[in-house]
């Protein structure tokens, strides 16, 4: 089971969990099709209302950048770590 890393400003959206444990595997499509069942408004944070993973947010498997290894088909293992991280805007 693919393991969903979730930080701490989007916890909230998950429950309070830090980590998600995830039934589908296969790709990144499938493991953000299964939080958008089970947490909802985590999802939202994550892709938007066409599917597409939102402009700010960069998700890891593996360690892999999924916006170079294939975005919503970056191939998930079923011992993989996703980390998801919002980026961080200021000045």
């Amino acid at each position: 089971m693919p393991t969903v890393l979730v930080p701490g400003v989007l916890r909230a959206e998950a429950g309070g969990s830090a980590h998600l444990r995830i039934d589908s595997g296969g790709s990144l499509k499938a493991v953000l099709d299964e939080i958008g069942v089970r947490w909802p408004r985590l999802e939202r944070r994550i892709r938007d209302e066409s599917g597409a993973l939102r402009r700010y947010v960069n998700v890891y498997v593996d360690g892999e950048d999924c916006r170079r290894s294939g975005g919503l088909d970056t191939p998930v293992p079923d011992t993989a770590e996703i980390h998801v991280l919002p980026s961080v805007a200021g000045g």
